[in-house]
């Protein structure tokens, strides 16, 4: 009988909580708030619905934690799944992470990297080719760094977190305190700015806004992926999610305050919803606060910033499809090198990664365009993939408390059932804007998530009936 391979335990409470963070604060919080401003149109609704963002994060946050310290294994979200719902299931997490989640925002962040680059350089790209090589060489990059070893993977984690703190302590600070053109400002009113003329209702904006928060608040459950790795997991697990969601949103809602405050949301000084789903924000901030040159640094900063994010999925994506080529006896993905990396399982993750990168030469017009073209187009995928297995997890703390009440618990979720049913609607409710928004925006998205997800389970019989 083949002897199990075991992953060497050498990530301590730092890294681990340097994931969560450094995986969720990437590109989200720099390239969705033009986006936001653009649908609420008003500062009070703005930070409103970014505040939303991270109460919903935390339930989820603090109900998945459950889990995550009764099940500290390596696969995180496949096992919660599994043990809930049945083998099938936790196949069909794993084959849809394996396929979409992982490798798409690898993806995404590549262009978002990319697009810097290009930026801080100067360089134009017509055809969308130095887009592509750019983007390419970051995720390779990260690849290759990651099979070294996972206390390599997890330095790189801690390091790029502390710099990409930098300029998002910055632009709060100066723009929050010493600004030196601020822009006015009422949080009161909550209501539609004159910018959402398509979207009069109040809910249904509030909805839309909420969703495009969900890519920057997304991630924080990954860190399961790598308890196997961890020396103190059913500890130090719960703890980094519930800590890194507190203050990944206390930064979201300070620096986008400093952001209007900055450039203004409605009306002659809103150039936030100007800036829409682009590369050009930070830099109008940093130039409006610090003058000329500052949006130079502002943007290495960044480039940094969504280089660790890279890194973080990069890391939990290959041991989730390594336990999931485990699970499921897949020999050539079933690999650990000698330094205990999954090495072939990160290879076939950054060649679907690099396939999705190609969809940077779709030219973006009308309605694609619209939806923020291949950029929103994976973005929207990993939300709705990640939320149907989010919602799952949720719910699979009900049922394991009914199922098996004796499980070893090291952690529970407070004020239960409240907090998991508020976890729960707020995975319906994403879902239900998914799949009910416009076709290209997040239908389409959203159409592919649920087609991959269906064609996985005769995947599984055939799997399943062939390990017989």
């Amino acid at each position: 009988m083949e002897e199990k391979q075991e992953f060497k335990k050498t990530l301590g409470f730092f890294p681990v909580l340097a994931m969560v963070m450094g995986t969720v604060i990437g590109s989200g919080v720099f390239f969705k708030a033009g986006t936001i401003a653009g649908l609420t149109g008003n500062a009070g609704l703005h930070l409103l619905v970014w505040l939303l963002g991270g109460i919903l994060s935390l339930a989820g946050g603090l109900t998945a934690a459950e889990l995550a310290a009764a099940i500290p294994e390596t696969g995180g979200l496949i096992r919660y799944i599994e043990r809930g719902f049945g083998k099938a299931w936790g196949f069909v997490t794993g084959w849809a992470q394996m396929l979409i989640n992982y490798p798409a925002q690898i993806a995404a962040l590549a262009t978002v990297f990319a697009a810097q680059f290009l930026n801080l350089f100067g360089l134009k790209d017509s055809n969308g080719v130095l887009t592509i090589v750019v983007g390419l060489i970051a995720a390779l990059s990260v690849t290759l760094l990651n099979f070294i070893s996972a206390k390599v993977a997890g330095g790189i984690q801690s390091v790029t977190l502390v710099i990409k703190l930098i300029p998002i302590v910055l632009i709060i600070i100066v723009g929050l305190l010493v600004n030196p053109h601020p822009v006015s400002f009422s949080l009161f009113p909550v209501a539609v700015g004159s910018a959402v003329a398509n979207h009069p209702s109040l809910a249904q904006t509030i909805g839309l806004g909420l969703l495009a928060t969900m890519f920057a608040y997304d991630g924080w459950i990954y860190v399961g992926n790598v308890a196997g790795e961890m020396k103190n997991p059913k500890k130090d697990l719960p703890r980094a999610i519930i800590f890194g969601l507190i203050a990944i949103t206390l930064i979201y809602v300070f620096i986008n305050a400093a952001y209007i405050r900055t450039l203004g949301v409605d009306g002659s000084n809103g150039l936030l919803a100007n800036a829409g789903n682009t590369s050009i924000l930070p830099g109008m901030v940093a130039n409006k606060l610090f003058g000329g040159g500052a949006g130079t640094l502002i943007t290495i900063g960044i480039m940094i910033s969504v280089y660790g994010t890279i890194n973080g999925y990069t890391m939990a994506g290959s041991r989730a499809t390594f336990a999931f080529a485990e699970d499921n006896k897949i020999g050539w993905l079933n690999k650990l090198s000698k330094n205990g990396v999954p090495v072939n399982a990160g290879i076939l993750q950054i060649i679907i990664a690099v396939l999705m990168l190609l969809t940077t030469l779709i030219p973006a017009s009308g309605e694609f365009a619209a939806a923020g073209g291949a950029f929103g187009l994976l973005t929207n995928l990993c939300i709705f993939a990640n939320w149907l297995f989010y919602t799952m997890v949720f719910i699979a703390v009900f049922v394991l408390r009914k199922k098996e009440p004796d499980m070893v618990r090291p952690y529970k979720v407070p004020l239960y059932p409240v907090i998991p049913i508020i976890a729960t609607l707020g995975g319906v409710f994403i879902l239900v804007m998914t799949l009910t928004g416009s076709f290209l925006g997040y239908q389409l998205p959203a159409i592919i998530g649920l087609i991959v997800v269906i064609v996985g389970f005769p995947v599984y019989s055939l799997v399943n009936k062939k390990n017989k």
